[in-house]
């Protein structure tokens, strides 16, 4: 039924003029509830809707006719008419008049206001009572939806008692006193909000369980709840601004407890009937869920607090079970599982240090495992060695980075586990010198040139492989040792397989140790291409010195100078006599080479040297090429003079000690070059060698210069006993260079301080610090001073 417009009120007549403003404010607000029906115009979606209220209020004056023009909406079944203002004309009456008016009538219009507010909110609440769940949401939102859009245009109606009387009041300061849009929002939270918040936030857990459930439900209902919650946020002491206080105590309180006891029932249940791996896939499906749930309907301000609570009840309160369950799914290589377990884990607090200490003992009771394999072996190939420790790596490093996302402290448990396993194994047994001796002859096969030498590009991978069980070696001064040995012989006897590789072999040890590490390897270079120069300058001369006829009889011989200081080799260990083929030789380079650098002393490495020699006497055509040592060319050569040579005629012509003699002897033996007598005789007094006229081979030129096992076994030892009288001058040297800088220092400081200094290179023991010490005490480098100190004596 329309509400009839009462006449304009009397100027003087302060109940009449509040009666006409009350019947149009009741008109705006009955028209909004009951709403407007869509109308579809020519059979069209489309429809304009015209909706004009005529509100004649005259204050003490003659406010003339309002229309409010009404906006064109899309025509729709599933919502409601929202109307906006789109445009209000005023035209108003004497501005004077209207100035005394709000000063006479402003509180009474405004208490009127609010009365009336009151009122019509008690009414809502009692159409409310009829409503429950879903049906009380709709409801809500229905009569939210009107009512704030009604509050608007009596906002506009007063906003002239809002620039004035209310503006005033509120800059004196007085309280419960606001615009008119907000007293509406105020009496809404006061008469309605407050009396049926809980009977509606019940109904929205309802849904929210509901969709939890797997149910679909109407989100754009919550979303309208959550923000209407939000506009009743009120600063108390500014209108102007909201806070989200009513929101947080009156939906994010309750959602978070319901939320809270829902995961706590169904993870328990869940974990109840379910494995541990299934229940991680739920839970991260349910932490995902509840993500989404607020970029879909939810406040944003929730988020931190939501997760928290879901972290909470799905992990933190099951990560024991969780953890129970890592070593199971290591064992298995669940890798899927694995990842699924770090990132539930990483996201609460010292959710995954259990973690890394079991990887860190699973990586090296792994690694320990694969090398215990082949440790009851009587000599361990290098490679296998080395590809037992690489692979172990690979696997886990993989591990980290697929399932761990690359996480540092994982990153730290791998590297931990690894120093363990490739320092610490059954092949190391007592010391830990024996990982980095097998890494470098590694080393050196893969740089030295073969039948099987790989690909640059395959070859630099395995370098790079090289300094992943580099960086894990603790006595790095051991792989130097050996590391340079190998090269020097691979220099001297031009085998490597690739000088670039050997390079970057050089650039990568150089970048993990700095350039002391690496000078004399550079330096050793460095006189290899000096070498080449002097050999070309060598022949220059030779052809100049020389006539044609010696030139063709001369040997041609290329010659290597290595500086003392910087090659790890030492002078020969047996004496030797070369045939006067090869000292005609030498003499003549002698003589070069004095010229050209007096005041300079070479030492032959006849160990090192090496030939090749034809058989003349054999049918073969042509004739093969025996490739040899100096020593075995030494042995050779006795035949031009003799058939047979017994081995005290080898001794005595060479000067060979047994040592180098006998295993030159039994390689010609076994390769069939030479026949023994006695039959299956061995090198000693009384045995006799002759010519073996009916050898054969498939190859013209044949190897017969290859390596004995005691000599290799003897370099080793000679080897690791330079490293041990190297280890005692750095040690020394370190405890000197420590002193002079701090002068004073106490006892156990100093054992310290030499430790850390040292640790990049090997790792000393105690002993030999403490031996160093007292070593330097007697040399009167250092004093012992009162209360356990040491001083540096200058």
């Amino acid at each position: 039924m329309p509400i009839a417009m009462p006449p304009t009120p009397n100027k003087e007549d302060i109940e009449a003029t509040w009666t006409y403003l009350q019947a149009g404010v009741e008109k705006i607000m009955r028209n909004l509830r009951e709403g407007v029906d869509m109308q579809t115009v020519g059979g069209s979606s489309d429809a304009l809707i015209a909706f004009a209220a005529n509100i004649n209020v005259s204050v003490y004056g003659h406010l003339h006719v309002r229309p409010l023009n009404w906006c064109r909406v899309e025509a729709s079944s599933e919502r409601t008419l929202i109307e906006e203002v789109c445009q209000m004309e005023t035209i108003l009456v004497d501005p004077a008049d209207l100035t005394r008016i709000a000063n006479l009538l402003g509180e009474d219009l405004y208490q009127n206001l609010k009365v009336y507010l009151k009122a019509h909110l008690k009414l809502i609440h009692e159409q409310s009572k009829g409503h429950s769940d879903e049906a009380l949401l709709t409801f809500y939102i229905k009569e939210w939806d009107r009512y704030t859009t009604a509050a608007k245009y009596i906002n506009h109606l007063f906003r002239y008692l809002n620039r004035h009387w209310v503006k005033r009041e509120i800059d004196e300061g007085k309280k419960d006193v606001y615009d008119v849009y907000t007293l509406h929002l105020v009496e809404w939270r006061e008469e309605l909000f407050e009396k049926v918040s809980t009977n509606v936030m019940a109904a929205v857990l309802k849904m929210v369980e509901k969709q939890r459930n797997g149910e679909t439900i109407e989100q754009a209902q919550i979303k309208s709840i959550v923000d209407s919650f939000v506009s009743l946020g009120l600063d108390e002491n500014d209108s102007s601004k909201s806070t989200l206080e009513v929101y947080r105590y009156h939906f994010e309180r309750p959602f978070i407890d319901a939320t809270r006891t829902y995961y706590q029932n169904e993870s328990a249940q869940f974990v109840a009937e379910n494995s541990v791996v299934e229940y991680m896939k739920k839970a991260e499906n349910r932490l995902d869920e509840e993500k989404n749930r607020v970029g879909l309907y939810l406040h944003q301000d929730i988020m931190n607090t939501l997760m928290k609570t879901c972290l909470q009840v799905l992990v933190t309160d099951h990560s024991t079970l969780l953890r129970d369950e890592f070593q199971s799914l290591l064992d298995m290589d669940r890798q899927d599982d694995l990842a699924r377990m770090y990132r539930l884990l990483a996201r609460i607090i010292d959710g995954l240090e259990p973690l890394k200490t079991k990887f860190e003992a699973h990586v090296r009771k792994s690694g320990l495992a694969n090398v215990e394999k082949f440790a009851a072996e009587d000599t361990v190939e290098p490679k296998v060695y080395v590809d037992s420790l690489l692979e172990i790596h690979t696997q886990y490093a993989k591990l980290v980075d697929d399932a761990f996302g690359g996480e540092s402290e994982f990153v730290r448990s791998l590297d931990n586990a690894c120093k363990e396993f490739v320092n610490r194994n059954k092949i190391c047994k007592t010391g830990t010198t024996k990982s980095p001796e097998l890494l470098a002859k590694y080393t050196d096969n893969l740089l030295k040139r073969s039948g099987k030498s790989a690909e640059d590009a395959d070859l630099e991978v395995s370098l790079t492989q090289v300094m992943t069980v580099f960086k894990y070696i603790e006595d790095k001064d051991v792989f130097q040792k050996f590391y340079s040995r190998m090269l020097a012989k691979r220099l001297v006897h031009a085998s490597s397989a690739s000088e670039d590789a050997e390079t970057s072999m050089i650039s990568k040890l150089k970048e993990a140790c700095g350039y002391e590490y690496t000078n004399k390897l550079q330096r050793m270079f460095q006189d290899m291409q000096t070498s080449k120069d002097l050999n070309s300058s060598y022949k220059e001369w030779q052809a100049r010195i020389l006539d044609e006829d010696d030139l063709k009889k001369a040997v041609d011989p290329t010659y290597s100078i290595l500086g003392t200081g910087f090659w790890p080799l030492s002078a020969p260990t047996t004496t030797f006599i070369p045939p006067n083929e090869i000292v005609k030789t030498y003499k003549r380079f002698e003589s070069f080479y004095c010229e050209k650098h007096s005041g300079r002393r070479l030492t032959w490495l006849w160990q090192l040297s090496k030939g090749e020699v034809k058989t003349n006497y054999l049918k073969s055509k042509p004739p093969y090429t025996f490739m040899v040592s100096t020593y075995q060319i030494g042995i050779l050569m006795l035949f031009n003079e003799a058939e047979t040579v017994t081995y005290e005629d080898a001794q005595k012509a060479t000067t060979l000690t047994a040592e180098f003699l006998d295993p030159s002897l039994a390689v010609f033996v076994k390769a069939k070059v030479l026949n023994v007598s006695p039959e299956n005789g061995k090198p000693e007094p009384g045995t006799s060698y002759s010519l073996n006229y009916g050898f054969k081979s498939k190859k013209i030129k044949v190897n017969l210069n290859i390596a004995v096992k005691s000599e290799q076994k003897q370099e080793t030892e000679e080897t690791h006993k330079t490293i041990e009288e190297d280890r005692k001058l750095l040690i020394q040297s370190a405890i000197v260079r420590i002193m002079k800088s701090r002068k004073k220092m106490k006892h156990v400081h100093l054992m310290q301080e030499t430790l850390l200094q040292l640790s990049a290179r090997f790792q000393p023991k105690p002993a030999d610090i403490k031996k160093s010490i007292d070593q330097l005490i007697e040399k009167e480098y250092l004093e012992r001073l009162e209360d356990d100190e040491l001083g540096y004596l200058a």
